[in-house]
């Protein structure tokens, strides 16, 4: 797994010995920043589930002004850490243990608000639609909220303000993009 484009193109990244940790692949990463390019230079981002990170190096490496990486495992945490420093991402970076829920409700009481929120939850638990739920207390209007989850997990076309622009099919991967409904 490498970093596709951008500053720390062609870093490898460190991957997880277990398989409680589902990196995104290079083609779905590389798939995901086509289609939000625009988005990206001095994005404020929020990776939940972040899992080893990949997502938001891709964004910061692409130009974002800083990324919150979000995970409750050791595991991840740890692996997050080691490519932030592999990257040299460490000033753009902060790393949060917690679950994603309490993470979101601590961001919004210090009123951070994030252009790009990217969501990797574990699949088949319903979480991109409780992420969803939650995640509006850290965006504003033309925040960019991008799911990946399987293909037999529901994606719902609305969510509170969230509605689905988008929705895109590689292998057993969906990727779903929501815009706040104006």
């Amino acid at each position: 797994m490498r970093i596709i484009a951008g500053e720390f193109r062609g870093r490898r990244l460190h991957t997880p010995k277990s398989d409680r940790i589902r990196p995104t692949g290079d083609r779905v990463r590389e798939a995901v920043f086509s289609i939000i390019a625009s988005a990206v230079p001095n994005a404020q981002v929020l990776d939940l589930f972040a899992g080893t990170g990949a997502m938001g190096l891709e964004a910061l490496s692409r130009g974002a002004a800083r990324c919150v990486f979000v995970d409750q495992g050791v595991e991840a945490v740890r692996l997050i850490r080691e490519n932030i420093e592999l990257c040299g991402a460490s000033d753009y970076s902060v790393v949060v243990q917690e679950a994603v829920p309490s993470a979101i409700r601590r961001r919004a009481e210090k009123s951070e608000l994030f252009d790009l929120i990217f969501m990797d939850p574990p699949y088949g638990k319903g979480l991109v639609e409780k992420t969803l739920e939650v995640i509006g207390a850290v965006s504003s209007p033309e925040t960019l909220a991008i799911a990946e989850h399987h293909i037999r997990d529901d994606s719902p076309d609305q969510v509170k303000d969230w509605k689905r622009e988008s929705e895109r099919r590689y292998g057993d991967t969906m990727i779903s993009i929501y815009s706040i409904s104006k």
